[in-house]
């Protein structure tokens, strides 16, 4: 009798703890710091306010391939997945001529350089070992000028500042590693003009770019 009361009593401490364990082992997957690697696909376009539907030539936008770095904090409350992040990137996209015709965007003769971002996300889980989350924050982005003065490079870059929201699926491979897809839209609304040595920034007042990313991210959870 001893026995079975003895085996009754560990059966339903067991029972209590497993949800629990699972339940500790589930907020730890998607917890605590995180470094990352990402690339993906990258379109900076004209938004609607500067969009020329009348030249049928000029598509006004410019796309390639983006790749950068990562890092961020997680933490669970209550079962949504909370967390900080900041990025750096950088994009080979850039401005082409075709038959004479810039397929510009509002900005001119540029290719795309260094975007900062920092912001939140907040998530669920759709599994034990899927997040699915939605992001936003500030986004810095530069846009370097292309072009050449008595033979020398024209070094000016603009420099736009924007925001930046997004949604994505991130998947722990393992205890520490992950993999991710993400979609993330950002808008420059502001912007100057930066050059090299002494000579002053230009205040360019309201612009309006659009950016469209999709990116893969794959990382490692401390």
């Amino acid at each position: 009798m001893k026995k079975i009361s003895a085996l009754l009593v560990a059966g339903s401490v067991m029972a209590i703890s497993a949800p629990a364990m699972a339940q500790d082992a589930t907020d730890g997957t998607f917890t605590g710091p995180r470094v990352e690697a990402l690339v993906g696909y990258d379109i900076s376009k004209a938004g609607d306010t500067v969009d020329d539907d009348g030249n049928t030539d000029n598509d006004q936008s410019i796309d390639g391939v983006t790749y950068g770095g990562a890092i961020g904090y997680d933490f669970n409350v209550g079962g949504v997945v909370l967390g900080l992040e900041g990025e750096i990137t950088d994009s080979s996209a850039d401005v082409e001529f075709d038959g004479g015709d810039a397929e510009t965007f509002g900005l001119g003769d540029v290719n795309a350089g260094r975007d900062l971002y920092v912001g939140v996300r907040a998530g669920v889980l759709a599994s034990p070992d899927l997040l699915l989350y939605a992001k936003g924050g500030y986004t810095n982005a530069r846009y370097n000028v292309n072009g050449s003065f008595d033979g020398d490079e024209y070094r000016a870059k603009i420099d736009t500042d924007g925001f930046r929201i997004g949604a994505g699926a991130e998947y722990a491979l393992n205890e520490n590693t992950f993999a991710k897809l993400e979609y993330r839209y950002s808008n420059y609304s502001s912007a100057e003009l930066d050059f090299e040595g002494d000579q002053p920034d230009v205040d360019l007042g309201e612009i309006d770019v659009d950016r469209h990313q999709v990116m893969l991210g794959f990382g490692y959870r401390f």
